[in-house]
């Protein structure tokens, strides 16, 4: 009996020390990177990592494809790097804006609204009723949605040319501003 458990416990101990040892090459970063930066391959490094198969890294041997991309979000050094870490372009990319415009119930389509659509921001008229015009509209595509904590608001970010954003900030900040949904057919 005193010869089976030692033999269990000696293959027991083998065991964890084998599945401690056990290591995965993964990418890290080696210089802090800020968000939109290129990444450069001196940017990068290797490392030996053993891990949690719910951990999700970048495997060392991408290191050349992961080398060019832009940084998705600041990258500090010694942090093990993620596929969420890093993108093919930056948002908002040059010569556009990221807008966020605050939107009560029945402001904004019924239809749920998803990143990538294309939707029109359209000034509403002012309390009493007043219209200038034609209604200004400022065309978008909707990067983000995000409903208020309260319910009595949604924020939806979208992507517009830089020179339209301050005046689209200035109308959404009125809250005379509506949302239309266009076409999802591409």
């Amino acid at each position: 009996m005193s010869v089976a458990t030692i033999v269990l416990g000696s293959l027991g101990g083998l065991w964890l020390w084998t599945a401690a040892g056990h290591t995965t090459e993964v990418l890290a970063v080696r210089t802090l990177v800020h968000r939109g930066e290129v990444i450069d391959r001196d940017d990068l490094m290797t490392v030996r990592v053993s891990l949690d198969p719910a951990v999700q890294t970048v495997a060392a041997t991408q290191a050349d494809a992961v080398a060019g991309q832009r940084a998705a979000l600041d990258l500090a050094p010694g942090g093990l790097l993620t596929p969420s870490d890093f993108a093919t372009s930056v948002l908002p990319a040059r010569g556009t804006s990221v807008v966020g415009v605050g939107l009560a119930p029945g402001m904004l389509p019924a239809e749920p609204i998803a990143p990538g659509d294309a939707v029109r921001v359209v000034q509403t008229p002012g309390a009493q009723g007043e219209v200038a015009d034609a209604p200004v509209t400022v065309s978008a595509t909707v990067v983000g949605v995000h409903p208020s904590e309260t319910g009595d608001q949604t924020i939806v970010d979208v992507v517009v040319p830089a020179e339209a954003a301050v005046d689209l900030a200035a109308r959404a900040a009125t809250g005379k501003v509506a949302l239309v949904l266009d076409s999802r057919e591409r």
